[in-house]
Formats: C-alpha cells, structure tokens, sequence
C-alpha cells in the first residue's frame, strides 16, 4: 500500500468483514474510526505515509489485522505538479439541471438531431448606394460591411486601412488598443481578397476585420491579461476563437484593453474611455471591445463575461452584445478567471452582427470540456407573439412599449430566485487559476504564505490577524496588500477559504440553478433593469443580449470605471450617448433573444448613432 489512505481501505475493508466474523479478532471499533480520522488529516496535511501508518500501528494494534507483518518502505514523496493558469479542475459546471445528457435527449425528442446541424449565417445582399464616404463605412454594422465585401463593391483591404486609420486618429484618447497588428492585418486582408476573387468565399466573416480582448492567446503576439507582469508574454498557440475566426477569413486588427486582470477598465497603460464621454472610462473588463466598437474602430469585437464583463462594457458605450449561455463558446487559449463561470461573446453594433459572429464561434472544442452544440436559429422574421416574454416592473419603459406594439404579449414577473450562500466560486477558482503568480510575486516581496493565510481572520483584510508579518511598505489591514505590484486581492483572500464551505456553496448553487429553471420553465426569455440579474446569472449560466433602446444623457453617476473619484468629487457631467436595456433568455435561447432584439432594432434607429470624435 503506497499511502495512509490506501491502508486504510484495505483495513476498513478487513473490518467490515470482521463484522460477519464473530471468531475474528482485532482493534476495537470506535478505536480504529478514531486513528482513521488521525491517519487521514495527517495525510491531507502532508504528514509522510510510513510515519502514519507507524503511529496507527503502534497505537492501535492494527497490525493483528494484515497478521503482524511489517509494512513495506515508502517511496519518496514526489512535490505536486506545477499549474499555470489553464489547466482545469475535474469538475466542470453545467447550467441545465438535469445534466447535459438530459438535454441532448429533450432537443433530439422536441427537435431532432437534425437541429444539431450547424446552419451558416445567410447575409442579406447589399441594395443601393455604396458609402464613399470612410467614416460612414466604418460604422456600418458588420454584416453590411459583409454584404459590401461578399458582392466586391468593397474589398477587405479598404475597409482594413480605414479602421487602421481610425485606430491611429483616436487611441491616444480612447486608450483601447494594447497590441496593434497592422502588418499581419493587412496581409490577411490581402489574402482575403485573393481568395474572394478566386471564388474561395468562406462565409459571412470573410475579410471582415474585427479586435479581440487581450485576454486570448494570439501566436507570436504578446498578452497582457491588462496587467504589467505579463506585458511581455507571448503565446506559442492561438485560441480556439481566433482559430474559428482566423478559419472564417475574419481579419484580426488589435489585441484590445482588458482591465487587470478582467477587472474594470484600467489595465497597465491606464485607462480605456467611453467615446460618448471620454471623461468617464468605458466600464469593464471588456473595456477596449466596448470602447473601439462603439467609436468604429472594428467591425466588431470579442469580449468575455465572469460577472458582467461584457454587459457592463456594452452599456457603458450604447452597443449591442450577447452574452451566451455558459457553455456555448470555448474558452480554450483565453486567461481564466473562474472555470465555471467564464463566457465569450460577441461585442458589436447591431444584434444581427452578434447572430453573425456567434454562428461562427459556438459550438463543443475538446479543449473545453465545458462545451456544448446546441441548435442556433437566428430569425429576421419572428413572431413574437408566438413567444413566453416576461416583463419586470423596472423594464425600461420604451423598450416594452415598443415589443408590445410588435406584437409582444407580456406576461407579468416578479422577483427572481434566490438561495442563501449559493455563490463564491468566483474568489476560490480565480485565486487557484492565479496561485502560480500569486506564489511568485509572494517570493519577490517576500511575504510567507504559510503564515500569512493562517486562521484565525478578523475583519475583511485578506491578511487578517498577520499584518505584523507583511513587509515593509504593505499597510497593515489594506484591503489591497498588492497594491502597486498588479496583485488582486481575490486572488489571495480565497486562499483560506475551506474546501468543505466551498463544497457546500456549490450545492447550493445548483439549488439555485434548479429554482431558476423553474422560474423560467413558463418563460422563453425575460425583460427587467439593465443589471438587475448580472450576478445571478453569473451562477446559473442564462444568456442575455444588451441593446440600445433610447438615446440621451445617462445616468452612470460618479467617475466611473474605478477612476478612484471621492465624495468630494463633483460628478461627471455627460453628454447624450444611446441608453441599453437587457434581454434574458432560457438556457440556450441565445437565438431567440436576439431574435426579438433584432425586431426592435429593424424599427429603431438608436443603435445607428454615433459619438462625436
């Protein structure tokens, strides 16, 4: 036997025998329950294998079960294998509560496994003038610059070189780009056009050019991750969504700003601004996606979502964007922040250009095993009548008004689901992702890990009762002891978490997953505040679309975008910018909600606006 673990199966095993033995003799019952549990947290603790088994055997005469004979030498203890960031845990969430085989079976009984089949984006076809005009070209949505480039009244080149300029004009302001890749750009482009002329036309993304949050592993290319410690790192592989947009003739322009380390908008080479309102930041993480799609400066973007990362972004800058059901999207190559959490999605200037972007990158990658092929209908034409749409007294008021006038029939929700302590993954599992930097910036300050995370805790201080053991320069108590060194304190505070609470969060989160399935179960998808269920869903996976549903001034209220303003700071005075609501599906409904926002943008026209730059 090679650890006290194994030894102590093989005796509960002999034990368990002895129970229907009445002639077997041995170590009292209560007694060897009682060495097992010692046995067993001297091995979680590290304590060595044969010195367990010596201290059972001596203290219990648990030898008399395997006949006296001594135990064999232990072998070395073999320190654990280094992890990076990526590498996942063995469990993996999955938002339907009935598991995921029991949702390919109800699709395959209510659709057939022909809804599996992937069914490419049908661009319509570009009728009447061509913008000659550069700035109106560049803030056409994305599948009217398709529509131009597939009938050869643009090529990709051209629209390549004006969003190169534009990114050249107005990034000393907007501070969105980390990483510009004008060369490669081109050359893509020029490969595009190639192809396109020798009627190798690869879809509905052929040649269209669009930004990427730095937080995605690009070959050769440095990712920041928004942090100054990472500056200079360079992949040596893509990530799955560059390779389906890459394999789809996208063309890619820049890495853009994420906050450090997905959070807000500031990241090592400052902050990433609203060009509605270029005093105020542009929210986050996905903070350079948001701010480059809003100016024209790509025809769209990828962005990612732990706990708001793409609707915060996309509200703060008047876009459209769809956050996916969990599971939708790989997120192989991209940094992790939570495994069961984490989503990837489209940031873009019409809901159609995020049906058309989404048609591409969903879909299972064995490189995440989180992934999921569900069916995927976009719809021009839907009937919302023929939809359960439920509407929260605090929808916005224009946005309802004008679905029901298309034919919307609400139906009345009150509150959503909630469970006490169902929530938490996001400190435990960011701070494992992060451990290997956490463990190396700890060396170069010098701070011990082992003490410093001891409990007990007092107050809400990641270093808790041990600040006299920092070292100099970090103020005791800081909420932020990494401050000035691009630390995170969730990083370090959930070090201490116990895996036991940590277990039982879980559980509770999937018995709040179940209490939103039905709540949802007489709903297709839903209408309330713009961030009323952002945390909620963060933990139950559903999907939402961000649209603009009027234009005027906006109510942020304070600096915004983690700019440090204090009481006394007077509040930022802005300028009228499109205003978003949000639409929330049923799990896998990504289609379907935009599909309904797609019905209100065919009627409105606050998503065609344009900031002042």
């Amino acid at each position: 036997m090679d650890t006290p673990l194994d030894f102590l199966a093989q005796a509960e095993a002999e034990l368990a025998a002895a129970d229907y033995d009445e002639s077997a003799t041995g170590v009292d019952r209560r007694q060897f329950m009682f060495f097992s549990l010692v046995a067993a947290a001297a091995s979680t603790f590290g304590a060595q294998a044969a010195g367990a088994q010596g201290t059972m055997a001596r203290a219990s005469g648990i030898g008399s079960l395997t006949g006296g004979a001594s135990q064999p030498p232990q072998p070395p203890q073999v320190a654990p294998v280094a992890l990076g960031n990526g590498e996942a845990p063995a469990m993996q969430f999955m938002p339907y509560p009935g598991g995921t085989g029991a949702l390919m079976e109800r699709v395959v009984r209510e659709k057939g496994a022909a809804a599996f089949t992937r069914t490419p984006h049908a661009v319509e076809k570009w009728s009447g003038v061509v913008p000659t005009n550069p700035d109106d070209l560049a803030f056409l949505p994305a599948h009217r610059i398709s529509a131009l480039i597939k009938a050869r009244k643009i090529t990709s080149r051209q629209i390549t070189d004006i969003y190169l300029a534009r990114i050249e004009k107005l990034n000393p302001t907007l501070n969105f780009v980390v990483t510009l890749l004008a060369s490669q750009a081109r050359a893509e482009a020029d490969a595009a056009d190639a192809e396109i002329a020798a009627g190798k036309y690869r879809g509905p993304l052929h040649g269209v050019p669009y930004g990427i949050k730095d937080l995605f592993a690009v070959k050769g290319v440095p990712t920041s991750w928004g942090s100054a410690d990472f500056k200079d790192q360079i992949a040596d592989t893509d990530s799955e969504v560059v390779v389906r947009l890459r394999d789809a003739g996208a063309v890619l322009l820049a890495k853009l700003a994420t906050g450090l380390f997905a959070q807000n908008d500031w990241w090592f080479g400052g902050r990433t601004n609203n060009p509605w309102n270029t005093n105020i930041g542009s929210s986050g993480s996905s903070t350079g996606p948001g701010s480059a799609t809003a100016a024209g400066c790509v025809a769209f973007s990828i962005g990612t979502e732990t706990q708001g990362s793409i609707v915060s972004p996309a509200i703060r800058n008047g876009i459209s964007a769809l956050r996916p059901t969990y599971g939708r999207v790989s997120r192989h190559g991209g940094m992790v922040l939570a495994w069961s959490m984490d989503r990837v999605g489209p940031m873009c200037r019409t809901v159609e250009d995020c049906a058309m972007v989404f048609s591409v990158l969903h879909g299972v990658d064995e490189k995440d095993s989180s992934t999921v092929t569900m069916p995927f209908q976009f719809d021009r034409h839907l009937k919302l009548a023929s939809l359960r749409i439920g509407v929260d007294p605090a929808a916005p008021k224009e946005l309802v008004d004008k679905l029901r006038e298309l034919g919307m029939n609400p139906k009345a929700i009150g509150a959503r689901p909630t469970v006490a302590g169902g929530q938490g993954a996001l400190g435990v599992e960011s701070a494992a992702a992060f451990d290997f930097f956490v463990q190396r910036k700890a060396k170069e300050m010098g701070l011990d890990l082992n003490t410093i995370f001891d409990t007990p805790r007092t107050g809400n201080a990641p270093f808790g009762n041990h600040v006299g053991s920092l070292p100099k320069g970090v103020e005791a108590g800081a909420t932020n002891p990494m401050a000035g060194a691009d630390w995170n304190p969730r990083f370090v505070g959930a070090r201490s978490s116990r895996g036991f609470e940590f277990m039982q969060g879980q559980r509770r989160r999937m018995l709040l997953v179940a209490k939103w399935g039905e709540f949802m179960k007489e709903l297709d998808l839903f209408i309330a505040g713009p961030n009323a269920d952002v945390g909620a869903n963060a933990q139950t996976g559903h999907p939402c679309t961000v649209l603009p549903y009027k234009f005027d001034v906006p109510q942020f209220g304070g600096g915004g975008g983690g700019g440090g303003a204090n009481a006394a700071t007077p509040a930022p005075v802005y300028k009228a910018q499109p205003i978003c609501g949000v639409i929330t599906g049923n799990l896998y409904n990504d289609d379907l909600i935009l599909s309904v926002a797609h019905q209100f943008q065919k009627s409105t026209d606050h998503h065609t606006k344009r900031p002042a730059l």
